[in-house]
């Protein structure tokens, strides 16, 4: 082989290995600044309040809001876990829907929805960040929607981190069902776009295109 045919053999291994780095960069950047928690058992981790949610007591028109966190430990690098949030007007507590993987993998349904997590608490440590948010009429109108797509949402049994259906695929579609919502997910949402086995278009999770 002559020279100038194995620098182009070896061309491509090296582009290769710069983009995988390229691309771990964000990752490892993300351990570096302290945004996952490598230390602290889950079981000690922060799940108080992070001050984001309005306190029912004080607002009491519907309020919509959709947060996402980094997920528990390591895979936090790579990915958020978010839920979605509900309080109807006059009501004295919020509502939650998420979806938590080790719940499928017992044989169970994994959508969770409970009115006595905090809306806005800290998902095992990590701070969670408000990605969208509604209130007065257009959120009580909202209300009625997601939790008539919660109830539709076809993947309550089966978890898969990748490339879904997982947390990330729930709230996303709720989303699509209800564009109004206008939830614009990052790409730390691994398993959003996850549309099942015989679906290939459909509309984005933001309302705002298709995919």
């Amino acid at each position: 082989m002559s020279a100038p045919a194995r620098l182009r053999w070896i061309r491509w291994p090296v582009a290769l290995a710069g983009l995988v780095a390229v691309l771990l960069m964000g990752p490892f950047g993300v351990m570096a600044f302290g945004e996952v928690d490598l230390r602290t058992p889950w079981h000690q981790s922060r799940r108080d309040s992070s001050g984001q949610a309005p306190d029912p007591a004080v607002e009491r028109e519907a309020v919509v809001q959709v947060y996402g966190a980094r997920t528990v430990r390591w895979r936090g690098a790579f990915g958020i876990h978010p839920w979605i949030a509900v309080k109807r007007a006059g009501a004295d507590s919020y509502t939650t829907y998420q979806k938590i993987g080790w719940r499928a993998y017992r044989g169970g349904d994994a959508v969770v929805a409970t009115t006595t997590r905090t809306p806005d608490a800290y998902w095992f440590g990590a701070q969670p960040h408000l990605l969208v948010e509604h209130r007065g009429a257009q959120a009580q109108a909202l209300i009625e929607r997601i939790e008539a797509a919660v109830a539709q949402y076809p993947w309550g049994h089966q978890y898969r981190l990748w490339p879904g259906p997982n947390s990330n695929t729930f709230v996303a579609y709720v989303a699509r069902q209800v564009p109004e919502l206008g939830l614009d997910l990052p790409p730390t949402a691994i398993g959003k776009d996850y549309l099942g086995a015989t679906t290939f278009v459909a509309r984005a999770p933001s309302g705002s295109g298709w995919q």
